[in-house]
């Protein structure tokens, strides 16, 4: 099995019982280790995420059964990508790759074209897959983005029920005063996991931020996560108060935030892409949350995002329910992209 985060070999508030040593992320084998009190089996994992891709994947699969190699099959496979949200770009790598690499070991039937595209495409999508490291600062400080429909709230709540139950003591800031049934619904996830959550009714989140960051050091927390206003990347306005935000948290902090994430919803295609580069350009991401592949989802934008912004992708997320969030392992994305 492998943890849901990577934890530094010495972490004195954890005691080493609760700290399972994890493999690789890589391991197609491995079980994702979720909240013990609703554990959920990889078997039922995967067969969610693949219901969740189930459009793209029939529409992909389809291409491939008693299918001649020849031009029309190159032809629909790349229109099917495009259709999947895998952008210009990304189709066309795999596209070239795939052609070398029939004529390279002359595959002369359908299914080892189909494996020779998945193999491909876990490839493309392996650089994204990274373990979420726990223990390296004492607090961490997580700063966390993403427009409004995104899950962002819903998906900070989900980590810091999992980090508890790695053994991590977590401090909320809602430093999303834009949106009051933001600050409220953080709250909520707060009394729920029971969870300090640090709020103002109406101030300046920069300012939330840096009193979390102050509390997170002066009560011993092992993680602060500050959650930022939704907002679109053309709200120049808002972008700017971001980085304010983000500038801030560093005064409180030398060296912090370390980790600044972006929680994407899935649903969006190529938007998703755009919110990326943004971000990035504004934020310096660290790492991605794909939220909502559980729906009408493509999930091929995570390849565009592969081959054009390459930010790891930490976790995927298939529901609403705690254990629908896990660890982004490209092998098991494919395996339910492609089937």
């Amino acid at each position: 099995m492998f943890s849901f985060f990577k934890k530094k070999p010495v972490v004195p508030e954890v005691p080493p019982a609760a700290a399972p040593q994890p493999l690789p992320a890589s391991a197609p084998s491995a079980e994702p280790l979720l909240a013990v009190e609703e554990p959920a089996p990889r078997k039922s994992w995967m067969s969610r995420l693949k219901a969740g891709l189930s459009k793209t994947s029939a529409n992909l699969s389809i291409l491939f059964v008693g299918a001649k190699i020849d031009d029309d099959l190159y032809d629909e496979l790349e229109a099917a990508l495009l259709m999947a949200d895998a952008g210009v770009e990304a189709t066309q790598y795999l596209l070239d790759a795939l052609k070398r690499k029939v004529k390279e070991d002359k595959l002369l039937d359908a299914a080892a074209v189909k494996a020779a595209l998945k193999t491909l495409m876990i490839d493309l999508l392996t650089p994204l897959q990274r373990p979420f490291e726990l223990g390296r600062h004492q607090p961490l400080v997580m700063m966390i983005s993403g427009v409004n429909g995104a899950g962002k709230t819903t998906t900070i709540g989900k980590l810091a029920k999992h980090m508890q139950s790695h053994g991590q003591s977590v401090l909320l800031a809602a430093g999303d005063t834009f949106r009051a049934a933001a600050r409220e619904q953080l709250m909520v996830w707060g009394q729920r996991n029971n969870v300090t959550v640090i709020s103002q009714a109406s101030g300046d989140p920069a300012a939330v931020s840096f009193d979390a960051v102050q509390s997170g050091k002066a009560r011993g927390m092992d993680v602060v996560m500050v959650d930022t206003a939704g907002r679109l990347p053309t709200q120049l306005h808002l972008m700017e108060e971001l980085k304010k935000v983000k500038r801030v948290i560093g005064k409180g902090m030398e060296g912090a935030p370390h980790e600044t994430l972006l929680v994407i919803d899935g649903n969006t295609g190529q938007n998703a892409l755009a919110q990326v580069k943004a971000f990035d350009d504004a934020l310096q991401l660290t790492g991605l949350v794909i939220t909502k592949l559980d729906g009408t989802a493509k999930g091929g934008v995570l390849a565009a995002i592969a081959r054009v912004r390459p930010v790891p992708v930490y976790f995927i997320g298939i529901g609403e329910k705690i254990e629908d969030l896990q660890p982004f392992v490209a092998a098991d994305f494919v395996e339910a992209l492609l089937g």
